[in-house]
């Protein structure tokens, strides 16, 4: 009799989060079959000019953070959070089944960037959700998350070339009716599986005024990783071009390059979750940008492959804990404000991307794609300059 109540919670905590595992890996596929070759459908497909597939990108970035900063406020303060996920991710499948068969740019920039920025809300939202329920059944938050951040990650290692073969192999509206697949689960996973976690009235008023006392080092955590996610941009958009127009180097060494990054996150990830309740966040954080430093230094000065794949292993420290840790600050400087905190730290990822997308073109035209990266290492002594401001939780 006595432990059956004991035994009970465990099963089901223990299967609620699997269901968040699924579900993160679900949100980072349905991103993951889209993003890649969204330039390449809209110039093959649309056939937009290169600056309308650059307004696209910016105009996509815009949007997205205007709505999902919208859905994070409402959803702190009222309402269920996993109603706001499902509706997210029906509204993910109209966005898909749009881009599957329109092929109108500007109802797809003002209609489908719309839509599809509420399906990419579910991904903070579900991160939100995770975070109240790790608190509400006094599980341990940092692990749990860094764990769901891996599933993203692992989304993003099998996403894009699976995006690739599907696109090439089948056509782009095959494609996206894939992602859209992935959303129809994910919502029913959500549906069936995810716990209700109505909201709660503040207790007391330090809830309230906690954010208050935060919100400097919340603007300066906002900047820190604006800046690093912006350098990793950079990288992304810039690293292919350096690769093979001036360093004449193999097109294959650029994928293999961002391969390997992305299969090393994981676990950095998770040795990060780790080890942040004894180091503490700012501390990783630190090694983090570090990292980044001598990655950039190196990018300046190292042009034999086998050194640019060893260096890898820095990126994905700096990227690894940034995107472990990075939400989980956020949210430790927010008490009581998950969705607001989930979706800010997402929103430096789309204020990274409409920097990185503006100078890595303007610098790239006037000096070289070499050039890009001495702007990446300013933004990274920024950004250590910036966390040594900040302080630890």
């Amino acid at each position: 009799m006595q432990n059956t109540p004991v035994a009970s919670p465990a099963r089901a905590f223990d299967f609620t989060s699997a269901s968040f595992l699924i579900v993160a890996f679900l949100t980072g596929i349905a991103g993951a079959l889209q993003t890649p070759t969204l330039s390449l459908f809209l110039t093959n497909e649309v056939h937009a000019r290169p600056a309308m597939v650059g307004f696209f990108f910016t105009g996509s970035a815009v949007i997205g953070i205007l709505v999902s900063q919208f859905l994070a406020g409402r959803s702190d303060r009222k309402g269920d959070r996993k109603n706001l996920i499902i509706f997210c991710c029906v509204l993910g499948v109209l966005a898909c089944v749009l881009f599957a068969w329109n092929r109108n740019y500007f109802i797809l920039l003002f209609i489908g960037v719309f839509l599809s920025s509420f399906g990419s809300t579910a991904n903070p939202q579900m991160f939100a959700l995770a975070r109240e329920h790790a608190d509400r059944t006094g599980r341990e938050a940092v692990m749990f998350s860094s764990i769901l951040r891996a599933q993203v990650s692992l989304a993003w290692v099998i996403g894009p070339p699976l995006a690739y073969a599907l696109a090439m192999g089948f056509g782009f509206t095959v494609m996206y009716l894939s992602a859209s697949v992935a959303f129809v689960v994910c919502g029913v996973m959500v549906w069936l599986f995810l716990p209700t976690m109505p909201k709660l009235a503040p207790v007391a008023s330090g809830s309230i005024e906690a954010p208050r006392r935060n919100r400097r080092d919340a603007l300066l955590l906002f900047i820190i990783c604006t800046l690093m996610w912006g350098t990793n941009s950079l990288y992304i958009i810039n690293m292919p071009l350096f690769i093979i127009n001036e360093l004449h180097l193999p097109e294959k060494l650029a994928g293999l390059m961002m391969g390997t990054a992305a299969g090393l996150e994981i676990p950095t990830m998770l040795i990060a979750g780790y080890y942040a309740r004894r180091f503490g966040k700012r501390f990783l954080m630190r090694i983090a940008v570090v990292a980044g430093l001598i990655f950039y230094v190196g990018m300046l000065t190292v042009h034999t492959p086998a050194l640019l794949l060893a260096m890898q292993l820095l990126n994905a420290i700096y990227i690894g804990i940034l995107a472990g840790i990075g939400m989980l600050y956020f949210q430790d400087l927010m008490p009581g404000q998950a969705g607001s905190a989930t979706t800010l730290y997402s929103n430096t990822t789309r204020v990274g991307w409409i920097i990185a997308g503006s100078l890595a073109g303007i610098v790239a035209e006037l000096w070289n794609y070499h050039a890009v990266f001495w702007i990446a290492l300013v933004m990274c002594v920024a950004g250590f300059a910036c966390l040594m401001r900040i302080k630890d939780v």
